[in-house]
């Protein structure tokens, strides 16, 4: 519907040249198209249990590996820097969101300058790099003219798409080609398309003797709730038998999909709803009805940008470059609670079979799914079955190692003059049937803090409230607090999580609310530009 526009302000691009041309070893390097979506719950795919129409999707899980215990930071910018830069979030400077700079070393709000992005170290090494979508790394006071961290000054050749985190699906602001502002759009303007139409265009005018990396960055499902009137009223048939029976029915699929143990119970989460949650039959009609529409939006949202998702899959196709290119596809985080008293309804169906929301560090928070996909050119390397489940605790800080191990790239020793280290780990071991690295994996949101070790879990709600010890093996879920029964287990753990802490610049906590906490920091720092 938009295709006109980006096409016509894409070509303008061609021009732009790679700036490693000559890094390319003779081997044929794979394309990468790595697709992020954005507050979607572990089970709304179809091939994660949901009843959400995903057949392209799908498609890619079928093909390719599905993975189950696939973690991330919790909350959308502090992922997107996690996955840019292989590193947590604290690291890369985005410890809390982009609404303002603290000007401490964890949290100033864009994505630090003094480590490389996979698109820096893919386009010295040879590929071209392309970015369509949410781009949600620069801080917001930077958002009138480039400061240094907009995409194409970190590393993607062409990019379009939102500097912002929220907005609207009809209006985003502020929309970008490459560092030109975009101000004018068509009246069927929907951003989920544009974000499609553009990628297809990047795709169809790559030079063909270059390997492709190609970031699609989602809006959709964020809210606001936004969708072709058409597009909801087909999905709305499905919901209206509601939530309890809509989980019941998620779960099951799971069990049978493989993606939970068949002798698990569907647990029903109290303590989120302070111990009052409502079953279906207990709400209005009113309520019930308002429920039905959001989920179908929601839902129409997810499948709408299915719908791109085989674009890309075709436009792949039409260029000649599918069997060698490789498709990674996750969410940035669990689904959200911050649409209201249904809001949260939605988002405990959205998350099954896990507990708690988006910006906390518990499962349904910082669980997702992830699912990569290689084509046939890549068969000798992949030893894992088409359509397999894989098991292996990995993070989002994997993604990085990952990308630069199947297209065969080195990681910088030094970036800006310093020394620098991923620290994730490639998870193409587990594409081959093998063990990925042992390590323990980290949160920290807002002062919602976690470890997993081995198998087990320490993780808080907030600063301020007891640890839970949470031995994963027998409790999933995070139903049963152990922490009376291993006193030690704490304490080793809780050690463990400080001096991760202490390292990564995550103290103090900052205990303020969102708006105060934002006034207090640009009343001590008035430039929020970001440089």
């Amino acid at each position: 519907m938009n295709k006109l526009l980006v096409s016509s302000l894409a070509l303008s691009w061609i021009g732009n040249s790679v700036s490693a041309m000559n890094n390319l070893s003779d081997e044929k390097q794979p394309n990468i198209v790595l697709i992020l979506c954005d507050d979607m719950g572990f089970s709304d795919l179809s091939c994660y249990g949901g009843e959400v129409h995903t057949p392209n999707i799908d498609f890619l899980a079928e093909n390719g590996v599905r993975f189950s215990q696939f973690k991330n930071t919790g909350r959308s910018c502090p992922s997107r820097a996690a996955l840019l830069t292989g590193h947590y979030q604290h690291e890369a400077g985005m410890g809390w969101m982009t609404a303002v700079d603290e000007h401490r070393p964890g949290y100033r709000g864009q994505i630090s300058a003094n480590l490389p992005t996979i698109a820096e170290v893919l386009r010295e090494n040879g590929y071209a790099t392309y970015m369509s979508g949410k781009w949600h790394v620069t801080v917001d006071g930077a958002f009138d003219k480039p400061n240094g961290s907009y995409p194409t000054q970190r590393g993607f050749e062409k990019y379009y798409g939102c500097l912002a985190g929220g907005g609207s699906y009809y209006t985003p602001k502020p929309l970008y080609y490459g560092l030109e502002p975009v101000t004018q759009l068509p009246d069927d303007f929907y951003y989920t398309t544009a974000i499609t139409d553009s990628a297809v265009s990047f795709i169809q005018q790559h030079p063909e003797n270059l390997p492709m990396f190609l970031y699609v960055a989602h809006f959709a499902p964020h809210l606001p709730l936004h969708a072709p009137k058409e597009r909801v009223e087909a999905c709305r048939e499905r919901y209206k038998v509601g939530y309890d029976a809509l989980r019941r029915e998620r779960f099951e699929r799971q069990k049978e999909l493989g993606l939970v143990d068949k002798s698990m119970e569907l647990p029903v989460y109290q303590r989120e709803f302070k111990d009052k949650r409502p079953a279906w039959e207990s709400l209005s009609p009113q309520q019930q009805e308002q429920w039905i529409t959001d989920m179908a939006t929601y839902a129409a949202m997810i499948e709408i940008m299915d719908d791109g998702i085989g674009e890309l899959i075709r436009a792949t196709k039409e260029k000649g470059i599918y069997e060698n290119t490789v498709f990674l596809f996750m969410s940035d985080n669990g689904s959200t609670n911050e649409g209201g008293y249904l809001g949260q309804l939605m988002a405990d169906l959205s998350n099954t079979p896990y507990r708690s929301y988006k910006q906390w560090c518990f499962q349904g928070g910082t669980s997702s799914p992830l699912i990569v996909k290689y084509g046939d050119d890549m068969k000798n390397k992949i030893k894992e079955k088409k359509g397999s489940i894989c098991r292996e605790a990995c993070h989002i800080i994997d993604l990085f190692p990952t990308c630069l191990d199947i297209a065969s790239v080195k990681y910088p020793s030094a970036f800006s003059g310093k020394k620098v280290k991923l620290s994730g780990t490639s998870l193409v071991p587990a594409l081959q049937n093998k063990k990925v690295r042992s390590r323990d994996l980290f949160f920290e949101h807002q002062t919602s803090c976690a470890i997993i070790s081995e198998n087990w879990k320490l993780v808080r709600a907030n600063g301020k409230v007891p640890w839970e010890l949470i031995n994963l093996s027998t409790d999933p879920f995070e139903e049963h607090d152990l922490s009376a029964q291993y006193p030690e287990k704490v304490k080793a753990l809780e050690k463990k999580w400080n001096r991760w802490a202490e390292q990564q610049h995550v103290f103090p906590f900052e205990y303020r609310p969102w708006t105060e906490r934002i006034n207090y920091y640009k009343g001590l720092y008035p430039n929020q530009r970001g440089e």
